[in-house]
């Protein structure tokens, strides 16, 4: 099966993007270093074509009801306007996806992102569910019709306010509002997935060029350092932090706890994810910052006390922090912050630390 392209795959090439494969779709990777990205992100500003993210829009009576049956957030306490980020669960309470929920403005109904290449599977799930509910709903995968770009850093809102034609300075965190770049009708959030401020964009496919073009003075930037960025600000990776095969967790595994509604009677999954807050889990995600030199990858046995205690799932040398880091599960008996364990790189045991996940929230504020 041939690799999805994206609307501005086109432009990419012409700026000699260097691509990858990810869920099914050939994206930039890296269009200069992903040193050189990743620091105009913390410093400044860097532009992303995130249009790899699926882009499904839920609308009718029942809407509400269909929402709050497939994801574990409370979609009922959204105003018009408002996002929340929220978890899809198998009824054994195992994450599927992690996505934003948006309450579109003006009343039009919900958009939710699935992560790359998972839409198609998801407007099923939704359609089913609301058969099977008797609920008034329409469910449309828009996936290739819209497409997607992330400006973020500390300058991405004022940069973002000479492209618009309404402030956006204004918007809250979670926040969405219709208007148009350099004349192109856009749902601007402020929203994503870098640790940074910084607004998503979302814009009918025939607008891709115009909306990219209004930021060509910005850094464009891949997925590479898109992971980097992610990974320091301690959030989670779909399909390699969880996985409904490879590696299937629950919420209070993956320490999504937080976006799992007290509110709501019931959701798909919830007597499993109510159990295991019961009786606890036995392993845990943990942030992992090594003590000497190392690059833990995905996979890497993690070791206390002589034996196994978990493996790592995501790891980079950070490029703000200059250290290694990683993400993990850990037996939880190895959890706790301060935790000294070890992680098997190469057939040699390097040093490290259990530490929050949150690794550059944390190194702000020292």
């Amino acid at each position: 099966m041939s690799l999805r392209q994206p609307p501005l795959a086109d432009l990419h090439e012409a700026a000699g993007a260097r691509t990858t494969e990810f869920g099914g779709w050939e994206m930039p990777v890296k269009f200069d270093s992903i040193r050189t990205e990743h620091d105009a992100v913390r410093e400044s500003v860097g532009i992303f074509d995130v249009s790899h993210m699926g882009e499904v829009y839920v609308s009718g009576l029942g809407a509400t009801d269909l929402m709050n049956e497939l994801t574990t957030n409370d979609v009922a306490s959204l105003d018009s306007g408002k996002a929340q980020y929220s978890c899809i669960l198998r009824e054994d309470g195992v994450v599927v996806d992690d996505t934003v929920v948006y309450d579109l403005p003006n009343e039009s109904g919900y958009l939710f992102i699935p992560n790359a290449g998972h839409d198609e599977l998801m407007t099923e799930r939704w359609r089913t569910t609301a058969d099977e509910l008797g609920l008034d709903v329409t469910v449309s995968n828009r996936t290739l019709e819209r497409g997607m770009v992330a400006v973020q850093g500390p300058d991405a809102i004022e940069r973002v306010e000479t492209a618009t034609d309404d402030d956006v300075a204004d918007l809250g965190r979670f926040s969405a509002r219709e208007t148009t770049v350099d004349g192109a009708d856009c749902l601007v959030a402020r929203t994503g997935y870098t640790g940074e401020d910084g607004v998503e964009i979302v814009f009918d496919t025939t607008d891709s060029e115009t909306v990219w073009s209004a930021f060509d003075d910005v850094q464009p930037c891949g997925l590479g350092a898109r992971d980097t960025l992610r990974l320091e600000a301690g959030l989670l990776l779909s399909g390699q932090d969880f996985h409904p095969e490879d590696e299937p967790r629950n919420p209070i595994e993956a320490d999504l706890d937080f976006v799992v509604s007290d509110d709501k009677e019931s959701f798909v999954g919830k007597e499993a994810v109510d159990r295991a807050r019961e009786d606890g889990v036995d392993e845990r995600i943990v942030g992992v910052e090594l003590t000497e030199r190392g690059v833990p990858r995905h996979g890497c046995p993690m070791v206390a006390d002589g034996a196994r205690i978990g493996h790592v799932t995501s790891g980079t040398v950070s490029p703000t922090l200059e250290v290694p880091i990683a993400f993990g599960y850990v037996d939880t008996a190895y959890a706790d912050e301060g935790t000294s364990v070890g992680v098997e790189i190469r057939d040699r045991v390097h040093d490290a630390t259990v530490v929050g996940k949150r690794f550059l929230q944390r190194h702000r504020s020292d």
